[in-house]
């Protein structure tokens, strides 16, 4: 593969990408068969672009083809592809499961509702003044009620690692 068709893949394969992650299956099928068709199918790269193919088919409702791709795939050069595109076929061939109604919410169909009637439109609500919050500030606090005495710590702390590093010294560890 040349560099303007491996440019031109790589533009179609991420457009395809792009356009499945922003829920346009059509416009993503279109993109990654466009990929496909510009890369050799048994490279890894042309095994990725399938693999996107196959859930873009998939999404877009279309499992004949997305099982047909899974089940070429399953012989694809490349282990991981061919591991991939198992859990893909068992994931698609799975039974759909039943939902209960009550599990479902429905959406109701607002096509008919005119926007020209004033109890139809969304009208703000407007905004209550916020309160002032007084800053509580902490009372001062009495100087001569702070012990100012010396407890003598750093010295005693001073004499600890004097005694310990002599120690160290006199052992012949330093």
């Amino acid at each position: 593969m040349n560099l303007e068709e491996q440019e031109a893949f790589q533009k179609q394969y991420q457009a395809g990408k792009v356009a499945f992650e922003r829920g346009l299956y059509r416009a993503s099928i279109e993109a990654l068969e466009a990929a496909c068709r510009l890369v050799r199918g048994t490279s890894r790269v042309g095994g990725e672009a399938q693999i996107w193919l196959v859930t873009a088919y998939q999404a877009a409702n279309e499992e004949e083809k997305a099982i047909a791709l899974c089940e070429k795939l399953l012989r694809h050069p490349f282990p991981e592809t061919s591991k991939q595109a198992k859990r893909l076929l068992y994931i698609i061939k799975a039974p759909a499961l039943k939902r209960p109604p009550e599990w479902m919410t429905q959406i109701p169909d607002l096509r008919n509702i005119e926007d020209s009637k004033p109890d139809n439109r969304y009208v703000p609500l407007q905004e209550k003044p916020r309160r002032k919050v007084k800053k509580v500030e902490p009372e001062p606090i009495d100087p001569s009620l702070i012990n100012r005495q010396d407890n003598n710590f750093v010295a005693l702390a001073l004499i600890l690692i004097l005694l310990i590093l002599l120690g160290f010294a006199i052992t012949g560890q330093v």
